[in-house]
């Protein structure tokens, strides 16, 4: 009996640990299954974040897509008032001129008056009577009422006109010498071209985006037959002339405190594999303006034929300040040599929030955006200030909202996935607070890296027009150019005008004063379109 019960019992404690070791398996395999479920998750957040990303820069609402949808709209307006000014019945005259006169009564300002810079032509329309001399009603004398006076905006196509260098030459009756006035300097010796449309085709292209084969079809619609590799050829020699002035800028720029940077890709043709690669344009800002400095901002472009941080080491070899960038690891070598400081972006840390938001409207990440927002709230009041007086109230007023920043970082990385797009955010934040902050303990650094973005932005206009550089040195001579003319730019000149007056002169100066030519030591140049109207 007793040996028949003890069977039972290991019998059944047979049974219940064959039982428990399935419900360990299963309880393994279940955990096995969520750790995967987990997973899969981390991967589908992380695939939805890079494809509203790419969504958002193929699709979203950009400021490159909204101007395309401005455009698209001012091509409808275009055809709208086309269509009405072909269907509309002719005006009259003094019915449109009374029409002006009660809007400007009423208070509104009705049309806006032509500029006054604009050369003027006068028409004189003389009295139908003028002739006869009495009045045609009843034949008495006439006497002068003032007169009324209509401006119409019309457009005459830019025109070529030849320039005949004429030299006489005197010989003398006693010896038989011969005296001639020295051939006059041109920027390219013997060259056919003047500096005027030497500065119209170099800023046409690299500022107007407008490729040399498009002008070549301009021009000869106008009667003049220009090669394009004719063309290509002037833009190597004012490079070439021009280096001098590049040089003096380049010093400019790295005699900073504070320096900008970043960089762009462009397209290089490769002639042996027959097809473009990508090559890379560096872009350094000299700007002292938001920390109230006096000298004159200036943009310093390099080309190079990849993104190795070799490059970047090179070019700034002199420089000695803060350097404000982005995190990207070829720099790195830089603040570890010394010299240099490094001030990190804040603009890239919102974007990384951004980006988890428009993928997931994680009510976290919308936070982070709105800390950061009230960052920006503050160095907005404080842009031209001294650096003393900006480190002064940045140590006032953002000190403690960047420590809370900071300690919510922390509190909030410890209870969210470590895999998920909000903690490789924080991560991103975290792993520079260092150089983020550095606009605590200096005044020059900024907030972001934001003016030197806006710098290279027509580098990606002219991109999509011109498509490719020729060669490397193609690029080069790109990065020389857009140098110059961006930085006349920066300093509310006309482009072309400044680089006119420059090549007109530049061959017969002294490079010991080569600076004298730089654009903002020239006075009297026109003024870009934005600088006028604000004067």
């Amino acid at each position: 009996m007793i040996a028949g019960l003890q069977a039972e019992l290991a019998a059944d404690r047979a049974g219940r640990a064959e039982w428990e070791a399935k419900a360990r398996a299963q309880e393994a395999e279940l955990t096995a299954t969520r750790l995967g479920i987990i997973e899969q998750r981390y991967e589908i957040e992380a695939l939805k974040a890079r494809l509203a990303r790419l969504l958002r820069q193929a699709f979203g609402r950009s400021a490159e897509r909204l101007a395309r949808q401005i455009e698209q709209l001012e091509f409808v307006l275009e055809d709208v008032d086309a269509i009405l000014g072909e269907t509309s019945p002719p005006a009259d005259p003094a019915a449109a001129e009374a029409e002006e006169q009660a809007l400007r009564r009423a208070g509104r300002r009705g049309r806006r008056p032509l500029p006054e810079h604009l050369p003027r032509e006068t028409v004189e329309h003389a009295a139908p009577c003028a002739e006869a001399g009495g009045c045609p009603a009843c034949g008495g004398t006439l006497r002068s009422l003032g007169q009324d006076v209509t401006e119409v905006l019309d457009y005459v196509p830019g025109s070529f006109r030849v320039t005949r260098h004429v030299r006489p030459k005197l010989s003398c009756r006693t010896c038989e010498i011969i005296t001639q006035a020295p051939a006059p300097s041109l920027p390219i010796p013997k060259g056919l071209a003047g500096p005027g449309l030497l500065a119209h085709v170099a800023v046409a292209k690299f500022c107007d985006h407008l490729p040399l084969h498009r002008q070549a079809e301009i021009y000869a619609r106008e009667g003049v037959e220009i090669d394009r590799g004719t063309m290509g050829d002037w833009i190597g020699g004012i490079t070439r002339l021009l280096r001098p002035l590049r040089d003096a800028l380049e010093r400019h720029v790295m005699g900073g405190t504070r320096v900008f940077a970043d960089d762009t890709t462009i397209p290089v043709l490769d002639r042996a594999l027959e097809r473009a690669r990508t090559g890379r344009l560096w872009a350094y800002l000299r700007d002292d303006r938001p920390f109230g400095g006096a000298d004159p901002p200036a943009v310093l472009f390099h080309a190079s034929p990849d993104r190795r941080g070799e490059h970047p080491r090179a070019h700034l070899t002199s420089f000695r300040g803060i350097l404000q960038a982005d995190g990207y690891a070829g720099f790195a070598g830089l603040y570890e040599r010394g010299g240099i400081i490094e001030a990190a972006c804040w603009a890239h840390v919102r974007r990384k929030f951004f980006d988890v938001h428009q993928a997931t409207r994680s009510p976290l990440a919308e936070e982070a955006i709105a800390r950061i927002a009230t960052f920006y709230a503050v160095e907005a009041e404080l842009t031209g200030q001294p650096p003393e007086a900006r480190q002064h109230a940045r140590a006032e007023r953002l000190a403690a909202p960047l420590q809370a920043f900071q300690d919510w970082l922390d509190a909030t990385l410890r209870r969210i996935p470590g895999r998920s797009g909000l903690a490789a955010a924080i991560r991103y934040a975290l792993s520079r607070w260092d150089a983020l902050t550095l606009i605590l303990r200096d005044g020059r650094a900024c907030i972001d890296n934001n003016p030197v973005e806006r710098a290279i932005r027509p580098i990606a206009l002219g991109r999509r027009n011109w498509t490719f550089a020729g060669s490397d040195d193609g690029a080069a001579r790109a990065a020389t150019l857009y140098s110059l003319i961006e930085t006349a730019k920066l300093n509310g000149l006309d482009p072309e005008a400044w680089l006119r007056h420059v090549l007109t002169h530049i061959a017969d100066h002294s490079v010991n004063r080569i600076t004298e030519l730089l654009p903002w030591n020239l006075q009297g140049l026109p003024l870009r379109l934005d600088q006028r109207n604000a004067a």
